[in-house]
């Protein structure tokens, strides 16, 4: 661990198959851990700014999902090995923390809720299940595309499969693509894959709900109020599944929730 200021440090924690797991750690108070959601991780993506928001009340934990950024990454791949790095950061922490999870990030952490870990609360923000027939034959053809492209060596090309997916223009996708920022998309490409898999395809993507009847820690789901019924209405079966959960919509918001919205709701959860 390499202190870099009275109140930031950063770290590696080892994951149970060996895999190296790198973390910034800010704040003073209790553990907050936060899972991103596709393509992000702490150099690129809201984790920095929602630490900033809690750092005053909390130690708050940003980390590189495997494949990205700073941490390692395994031939074989399973959700249950990404719970198995929230494990380990948890340990690192003390043995307890509270979650907070952003988009398919939320849907890793209801797992990791779920697994008996040290996760003493959990918040969840648009975890994007699939809630219509639709979306779910839209969402199985990526999932086919995206391991096709993947085996194929395309990896340039998965990054666009994803924006298409979310909705984003064909003209805009295209001038991403020749953008200073692509490379950073490309270099994280194969975890759109893990993403899928902790969402549960290509089996499922509907909500799991037998698996969230099982957690016992309270669960705040969380929607913006601006976003896509696809993206809001999951949040209401989550609430509904869990034994301890609550549901709350932040007007305004959309699926790239401000850090400024998210952080007080986050903190007053959590205290």
């Amino acid at each position: 661990m390499t202190s870099t200021a009275s109140s930031t440090v950063t770290g590696t924690v080892t994951s149970a198959d060996g895999t190296s797991i790198a973390y910034t750690a800010t704040g003073d108070g209790p553990a907050v851990i936060i899972v991103d959601g596709a393509l992000c991780h702490r150099a690129f993506g809201p984790s920095a700014g929602i630490a900033e928001q809690l750092a005053p009340e909390f130690t708050v934990y940003t980390y590189d999902r495997r494949g990205r950024g700073e941490s390692g990454d395994a031939e074989a791949y399973s959700p249950e090995r990404e719970v198995e790095d929230i494990a380990a950061l948890i340990r690192a922490a003390g043995g307890q923390a509270v979650l907070a999870g952003f988009s398919s990030g939320g849907a890793l952490t209801l797992r990791a809720a779920a697994a008996g870990i040290g996760v003493t609360k959990a918040a969840c923000y648009e975890a994007p299940y699939v809630t219509q027939d639709w979306h779910r034959e839209a969402a199985l053809a990526y999932t086919a595309d995206l391991h096709r492209a993947l085996d194929e060596g395309r990896v340039d090309d998965m990054p666009a499969l994803f924006m298409t997916l979310v909705g984003m223009p064909a003209d805009q996708v295209a001038g991403m693509r020749q953008s200073p920022v692509w490379p950073a998309f490309t270099a994280v490409a194969k975890t759109l894959t893990y993403d899928n898999a902790v969402l549960g395809y290509p089996s499922g993507g509907t909500v799991p709900t037998d698996l969230l009847a099982t957690i016992t820690a309270p669960v705040l789901a969380m929607d913006g109020g601006a976003s896509p019924d696809i993206l809001r209405d999951p949040a209401g079966i989550i609430a509904g599944a869990c034994p301890n959960a609550e549901r709350l919509t932040l007007e305004g918001q959309t699926h790239e929730v401000s850090p400024a919205a998210v952080g007080p709701v986050l903190a007053k959860f959590f205290a």
